[in-house]
């Protein structure tokens, strides 16, 4: 099938992501004898300032990886909890029943900063100083500005201009260059004080103090609690971060879950975020033969979404950082009795299951009225089928066989006014909880909202072989699955399954503010067959035919034969792979 660019393929090392200079880096990093881990922090920190609209350092990171060392699969999570003071009382006092997707009051613990500097701690080589090099060197020198940045930048001149002047300050006035030197300050602080400590371990944990104790810490805290200004509710807030939320807060290592489908063991997050809805599909597809219905017919597609459906509708109703009942959702008798709810029409309701007889409940869809404001949530597919940005990713693969699958996102230039002397803002997570008690996903103090941040990965007759991943909200684990079905089921390289033609579910609520949905409503893109199209139609899909390139944003690193290989995706002209 045509493809827009080669699967790269080499023996030495592949780095793919969502923006080329992240990859050029991440390249760079091997070639002078990093590994992976040395490689994707130093790209992901890159990806805070060449994609200042879809992540930043006040965001988060989940990562999943493979040390050849250890022969096993670790997830870091780099997601940060909600503050002590963030309660149900606290919304209800300020009338809102749903988190505003803008603005001070939706931060989380920026949680991306520990997480990158825990994997390069424990497996990465190199100094921090050094992999903090290239983002400071590009925040001084400035990137290109891309369409998509100056776009979204005008969209909230107005916000910007009329409510927050630090934003102004930081993000209006610029050519065709984009630099933000106060960024560029705030690292070269931190890489001297870890450049000055005596070994490359202390020199982390310096920075890491400063960060989360130190002067960041303080700053954050101050602009926080002392600045109330106007968000996506159409009131003014001010934010609930204190210095104790962060100087408590920490990195950390888990297990991940998996799923064992056609000799494959697919690795994801624990249900803190959304990944394992990626492995409830699996285990609802397993009991289907999609190799029969043929790949991307009509069968094959009204399958996939049937089963996406159902998946997340227990996410909806059961996954949060909570007591969740992952062995049943994932196991043989419940998904053998969910199958039977896959029927030949589309399903038009929102269908939890009950595992081990519990029984599911969904929380109550909002009812306030928004203020109409660019940047709210996270844009991913606008209704022309332009992907407007959301969130970044990228896949690394080295020489020793060492693997990296990482999801930076949050913090984005539209999502929170900038900090000053900082450089960058806050995310905007928190706008995930339900302000609602008794949910998994309830806003409660110091707890983990249910990130959409969902990297994979992916082991072959139990070797590791695909680390892969996209932007996209929602969609992430949508697509994700698309392209994993494609190079099991459609057996297409990288880079055919990353062009192929993509679909998903708008069927359940969204995870962002305003926490919409749009029952029975699927979208895909204009290659998709039209017969397949009008057959899905007669089947009682609500279906929105939208670009021909518009869907989806996925890279991938792979072990495969002998060789280490790449691809990314080509929508949107900037995501790349480079390797040898």
């Amino acid at each position: 099938m045509f493809t827009t660019r080669p699967e790269l393929s080499g023996d030495f090392g592949m780095v793919a992501s969502t923006h080329w200079l992240a990859s050029a880096t991440g390249m760079s990093v091997l070639e002078r004898g990093g590994n992976a881990f040395d490689a994707a922090v130093a790209a992901g920190f890159v990806l805070q300032v060449a994609e200042p609209h879809l992540n930043g350092p006040g965001g988060e990171v989940p990562i999943l990886l493979w040390d050849a060392r250890e022969e096993r699969v670790s997830v870091v999570c780099g997601q940060g909890v909600t503050p002590a003071a963030a309660t149900l009382e606290h919304y209800a006092g300020l009338g809102l029943d749903v988190v505003p997707g803008t603005g001070l009051l939706a931060a989380t613990v920026p949680g991306a900063f520990g997480g990158w500097l825990l994997m390069l701690e424990r497996w990465g080589t190199w100094p921090l100083a050094d992999v903090l090099a290239p983002a400071i060197f590009y925040a001084e020198r400035g990137v290109p500005m891309l369409p998509r940045i100056a776009d979204t930048i005008a969209r909230v001149e107005r916000l910007f201009r009329d409510d927050w002047p630090t934003s102004a300050a930081t993000w209006l006035g610029h050519g065709d260059r984009l630099a933000n030197p106060v960024l560029a300050r705030t690292y070269r602080d931190l890489a001297e004080r870890a450049s000055a400590a005596a070994t490359r371990e202390a020199g982390i944990a310096a920075a890491r103090d400063a960060w989360y104790r130190g002067f960041v810490a303080e700053a954050v805290a101050e602009f926080s609690l002392k600045t109330a200004w106007r968000d996506s509710s159409g009131g003014v807030h001010g934010g609930l971060l204190s210095g104790d939320d962060l100087a408590s807060w920490e990195a950390s290592v888990e297990e991940p879950l998996t799923f064992g489908y056609r000799g494959h063991t697919v690795c994801k997050t624990g249900p803190w975020g959304q990944g394992p809805v990626f492995l409830q599909q699996l285990a609802l597809l397993d009991g289907f033969d999609l190799d029969a219905a043929g790949f991307l017919s009509a069968d094959y597609v009204h399958t996939v979404i049937e089963c996406a459906k159902l998946a997340f509708a227990d996410r909806e109703a059961w996954y949060g950082d909570a007591d969740v009942p992952v062995d049943d959702l994932l196991g043989l008798p419940y998904n053998a009795e969910r199958r039977g709810l896959v029927g030949e029409s589309a399903g038009r309701e929102l269908r939890p299951g009950s595992p081990g007889g519990r029984s599911p409940r969904l929380p109550r869809l909002p009812g306030a009225r928004v203020r109409a404001q660019a940047g709210t949530g996270e844009p991913t597919v606008g209704r022309d089928g332009s992907v407007r940005g959301d969130t970044c990713h990228v896949d690394v693969v080295d020489q020793w066989g060492n693997m990296v699958s990482a999801t930076p996102s949050g913090g984005w230039l539209q999502s929170s006014p900038v900090i000053p002397s900082l450089g960058f803002c806050l995310g905007t997570r928190a706008q995930m909880f339900w302000l609602e008690e008794g949910l998994p996903a309830s806003m409660r103090p110091g707890v983990r909202p249910r990130t959409t941040l969902s990297p994979s990965f992916a082991l072959r007759d139990g070797a590791p072989w695909l680390a892969f991943g996209t932007p996209g909200g929602d969609q992430q684990d949508q697509w994700s699955v698309n392209f994993f079905l494609a190079l099991v089921h459609g057996g297409l390289n990288l880079q055919e399954a990353i062009d192929a033609p993509m679909f998903h579910s708008e069927h359940f609520p969204s995870s962002f503010f305003p926490r919409t949905a749009r029952p029975g409503v699927m979208h895909v893109e204009e290659r998709l067959d039209p017969a397949v199209v009008a057959e899905l139609r007669r089947r009682g899909h609500e279906v929105e035919v939208l670009g021909p390139w518009s869907l989806g944003r996925l890279s991938a690193v792979a072990r495969d034969g002998g060789f280490l290989k790449a691809a990314a995706n080509p929508r949107g002209a900037q995501g790349y792979a480079v390797g040898r």
